[in-house]
Parts: C-alpha cells; structure tokens; sequence
C-alpha cells in the first residue's frame, strides 16, 4: 500500500538540495524508501537542480530556459546498474535502510523506556535544537491530548494511528505545529511504531495534562 500522506513540498525540495538538518533529512530519507511518488519527485527536483547549476556560469537563461529544462527531466534515463548479487537482506522490513543505519540492533532488542503504554528510544543525541526517537504505542492505546511549540514530524513505520485530521499507516508523515491539538490513538492489532522528530517540546493540554507538564520529558 502506498502512503497517503506525504512531507510537503517545501521539505522535499530542501531534501532534493541537501539543506535540511540530519534529524529531518532521516525522516524524509526512510518516508522516500517506502513512497515511489516521492522518489519520483525528489530525483526530478534534484535533476532540475543539477540542469541550473549548469546555467550558473553568468550567461542568463534564455526565456524559454526552464521549460527546455523541465522537457530534459522527462527524457528517458539509462537503465540503472543491477545491485550485486551479494546484498545483505534486511532481517527486519519495518526498518528501512535509511533508518537501519542509525539503529546499533533490531527494534526489538532496543533499550525501550516506557510511559502510560507509550514507549521511546532516542537516537542522534547530539543533534542540537532536536529530538530524534521512536516511539511504540500499543494497539488501541491513546496518547495524551497535546500541542506543540514548535513543529513535529512524524513518519509511521508499522501499524498505524488516528487522530482529528485522518488516519496514518506505515509510510505516512505527519507534520503538526502549534497550531495542531491532537490526541493520537494507535489501530488495533499491533504495535503503532513511530520515527518522531520535534525541534521543540510538546504541551499537553487539558487539565490533567497542564498539571503533568513540568514533569515530563516528550
């Protein structure tokens, strides 16, 4: 099945040119193994990239330039080399290669820490002004109702969730900000395993959450 919910268009391009932070770039990099339509996109933005650099010898572009640009993109490509024969098989398909890079062993064996049926591991620990983890939700649970103060990106591995603005399956990416109060709640039937990275904490809301909010860690 393919993703629905995909990164938006500012983040691919950001990706396609190299400049996104090492926590983002992770997310969009693992979402790309997963959708084609955005590895599609991505390869066509960076192709159109690589076609302008080749204009940046201070002869403008003719007025037509762009369009003879785009119309090289659809041109046909050279069949790409087989991979060896040798490959190492991935052990576990909920991880991605990209991401499999960052893990020292499978989901499993990971040193999880867990609260209210939610539980965490977190990775790239030295990349400042950001929070890079999974998270394993057990099915059916919901996670406290909360905001955020700044911006979260959310990339589902395996199961999936739910929340006001739709339902999340392996593949799909969902962006929120302070503008978004949701509370997620993870399917029925498996484990809901997220890759979750936030430049800023979250907030919960709600009585009971504004009370827990000076102790908490997320």
């Amino acid at each position: 099945m393919n993703p629905k919910h995909h990164p938006g268009d500012d983040l691919l391009m950001s990706y396609a040119a190299g400049s996104l932070e090492e926590p983002l770039a992770l997310v969009i990099a693992t979402h790309l193994a997963l959708c084609p339509r955005c590895r599609d996109e991505v390869a066509r933005l960076e192709a159109l990239g690589g076609a302008m650099l080749e204009h940046q010898d201070g002869t403008p572009l003719a007025d037509d330039g762009v369009e003879r640009i785009l119309a090289r993109l659809d041109e046909p490509e050279e069949a790409a080399p087989a991979a060896p024969s040798g490959d190492v098989v991935d052990i576990d398909a909920r991880v991605p290669r990209p991401l499999r890079d960052y893990l020292a062993t499978g989901i499993d064996q990971l040193e999880w820490k867990s609260f209210r049926g939610l539980e965490k591991v977190e990775l790239m620990t030295e990349a400042n002004g950001f929070h890079t983890r999974l998270m394993r939700i057990k099915p059916g649970t919901a996670m406290p109702a909360h905001t955020h103060e700044g911006t979260e990106l959310t990339l589902v591995l395996a199961g999936g969730f739910s929340d006001a603005s739709g339902h999340f399956a392996r593949g799909d990416v969902a962006e929120c900000d302070a503008s978004v109060d949701h509370q997620p709640i993870a399917d029925p039937g498996e484990d809901c395993i997220c890759l979750a990275v936030t430049d800023a904490p979250l907030r919960l809301t709600g009585p009971v959450g504004r009370l827990l909010n000076p102790f908490l860690d997320i």
